[in-house]
């Protein structure tokens, strides 16, 4: 008889030389009696808890004792390979004895992030190139080629006799998208492994192979959303499910339920039809991508909650010519041109469903749609792109019906409360809320804590005395001066997080003038160069916009203060979140609170969250927005924050910094 949960984890933990954590030990006991009950359950576990093992330690033993795969799915490919190359090799050395074998894990992503070796040898044609790189397959993987998409082929047809895995992420170093594209397939451009003369050499399969045989699968948030809507299953049958990085999920689900039509993608449709179909059928696709074209590139950006005549019309011939290019398709059964007829027929077919699904959205009176629709004009190098855009109101019914109906599920972040209450990620995954309430099932939430003594080791300042911040996406005078203090005070030590990559720029460029230490900024390299800058040097300050809220893991001296420059509510045109703030006020509900004031607060959580990465580590959270002390949200929010020792003096905060950055490094422990 194998070990219980407590013991492997203290096993583990011994072997891995970590120390005892109370809310580790917590969290794997509640991972282990929801496997059991079948009752989901949601964790919110701090920074420094040591979630991974605590639900991995559990995870192992079921697969094991069970003889069913448990899978992990994670929202960024960083945290995935954490799990695969590090946790789960270490935690099965550290185990070695004390179960009755060794786990086995692999990493599962979707078809289009390993090569595709009939694309590469089996003659399908280039089609996803730009229209000057617009290339027959023959002579992209000519080796006289000179473009860089060429090259690029040419390289990746080299490695694709060499890589064991034909994972993307495994290329060093990697090729643009465009490149890629070239010699891979998405799950719906695959002509099958049973018709492939190549399925029994397939990346894509082996690696699904891999997954089918493991006891702990990794995979990503989207390939769980894919698995959720496809009809065939891409991960292995499943009845326990851990979602990690689990404030993502629902932006990761809506954006695999997004579909679009731009000129891009219709361009790329067009180019892969053109040598398989008869020239009737084309001319008839390129009118109507046209005619379509044209009317998004006049037409005005937003929310579209009225079709017209005009734009009805467009869609329908539209939709009816993909189609009919697609029917003809289908019916041709050239071998040779297996491939490209596959991934034609694949764009011709996500062009008639998506015309098709914006169509049918406008059916039902606004309350009851289930579809937002809106059109975008992107920025393309200067000039507008416009996008034509279908996404899901919500997601909670798809995440209830399709993913926790099927396995017990745990879903765990170090920010899943807000305003002190589960309540609302809970309802945006479907598990509690207004709609079906006897439908939902059975859950419970737990807060196991954080090794960190927040109200010793961090202040939350807000900044009372300045006027409430301005729309125009830069900094106010008096906001520019107390950034300034407060850069000074502590020494450099700053990682500046703002609304707009706008405001961000804006304000290193001021401080650039008015402070001796240095600033970088977002942009100015990559992000990744940037930060580990920002490390390396305690002078240096960071300021930058969405990605630093979320992706920053900094410790020590380097990082002290934490700049948010106004609270971060959703833009007010936003549509698809001001359609599901209007939704929610339909049914009585105060949609600000729902809808911008939870989003506000999961950003503010998680920036929040970049100042103490280890035990040790001490400082300040500077709040340059009045309103998060004078607006009657504003206790929400705070309470959505971790239990910092909160103030609005700012002498108090200076003299707090100053200290730290005379403090020697070792005098915070």
């Amino acid at each position: 008889m194998s070990a219980s949960v407590p013991e492997l984890l203290a096993i583990a933990v011994a072997g891995l030389g970590g120390s005892e954590r109370g809310g580790q030990l917590q969290m794997a006991t509640a991972v282990a009696q929801a496997f059991e009950s079948g009752e989901h359950l949601v964790v919110q576990a701090g920074t420094g808890t040591g979630k991974s093992l605590a639900y991995l330690v559990p995870a192992v033993l079921h697969a094991i004792e069970d003889d069913e795969p448990v899978v992990v799915s994670t929202a960024t490919i960083a945290l995935q390979r954490q799990l695969v190359d590090r946790d789960l090799p270490r935690l099965a050395d550290s185990l070695a004895g004390a179960l009755p074998r060794t786990p086995q894990f692999a990493l599962l992503k979707g078809r289009r992030n390993y090569l595709c070796l009939n694309k590469i040898h089996g003659g399908a044609m280039a089609g996803d190139g730009e229209a000057d790189e617009e290339r027959p397959q023959e002579e992209l993987f000519n080796p006289m080629a000179a473009s860089a998409l060429g090259r690029d082929v040419q390289r990746l047809t080299a490695w694709a006799s060499t890589t064991d895995t034909g994972d993307r992420d495994d290329l060093k170093p990697g090729v643009p998208d465009r490149s890629w594209s070239q010699v891979s397939v998405s799950a719906r451009e695959c002509i099958g492994v049973a018709r492939c003369s190549f399925g029994s050499e397939c990346f894509s399969e082996r690696a699904r192979g891999r997954a089918g045989a493991a006891d702990v699968v990794v995979t990503n948030h989207a390939l769980l959303a894919i698995d959720a809507v496809s009809e065939s299953s891409v991960l292995p049958e499943h009845a326990l499910l851990v979602v990690d990085e689990a404030h993502e999920l629902v932006d990761r689900v809506t954006s695999v339920a997004t579909a679009e039509l731009s000129s891009a993608t219709l361009g790329v449709a067009s180019r892969r039809v053109g040598r398989l179909i008869g020239p009737e059928l084309v001319d008839r696709l390129d009118a109507a991508s046209a005619t379509l074209t044209s009317a998004i590139h006049d037409g005005t950006p937003g929310r579209i909650d009225h079709l017209d005549d005009e734009l009805a019309t467009y869609l329908t011939a539209l939709r009816d010519a993909a189609g009919a290019a697609r029917s003809a398709i289908e019916s041709t059964s050239d071998a040779k041109a297996a491939s490209a007829r596959a991934e034609a027929a694949a764009a011709l077919s996500e062009i008639s469903d998506t015309a098709s699904r914006i169509l049918t959205s406008f059916v039902p009176a606004i309350p009851d749609r289930a579809d937002v629709v809106w059109l975008e004009h992107e920025d393309n190098r200067g000039s507008p792109r416009p996008v034509l855009r279908v996404a899901p109101l919500s997601v909670a019914g798809l995440l209830r019906g399709q993913v926790f109906s099927r396995s017990t599920t745990v879903l765990t972040s170090a920010t899943l409360t807000l305003g002190g209450s589960f309540d609302a990620m809970a309802g945006s995954w479907g598990l509690a809320g207004p709609d079906d309430s006897s439908d939902h099932p059975a859950w419970r939430g737990l807060d196991v804590g954080s090794p960190f003594e927040h109200a010793k080791a961090g202040i939350l300042y807000v900044a009372a005395h300045l006027p409430p911040p301005g729309r125009d996406g830069t900094g106010s005078a008096e906001q520019l001066g107390e950034i300034t203090g407060l850069i000074t005070a502590a020494g450099g030590r700053t990682l500046g997080l703002f609304s707009s990559m706008r405001a961000a720029k804006a304000a290193a460029e001021a401080m650039r003038e008015r402070l001796s230490t240095p600033v970088l900024c977002q942009g100015d390299d990559t992000t990744s160069a940037l930060v580990e800058r920002f490390s390396e040097d305690p002078e240096t300050s960071l300021f930058g916009t969405l990605s630093l809220w979320q992706g920053v893991d900094v410790p020590g001296p380097s990082l002290s203060l934490v700049l948010i420059d106004r609270i971060p509510f959703p833009r007010p045109d936003d549509p698809l979140l001001g359609a599901r703030q209007r939704a929610v006020a339909a049914r009585g509900g105060n949609g600000f609170m729902a809808v911008s004031a939870t989003h506000a607060a999961l950003l503010l959580a998680q920036g929040s969250g970049r100042l103490l990465r280890r035990v040790s580590d001490r400082g300040v959270v500077a709040v340059l927005d009045s309103r998060m002390v004078t607006a009657g949200y504003g206790g929400y929010l705070r309470a959505s924050l971790p239990p910092f020792w909160q103030t609005t003096n700012t002498e108090q905060v200076r003299a707090a910094l100053q200290r730290l950055r005379s403090a020697p490094d070792d005098a915070t422990a």
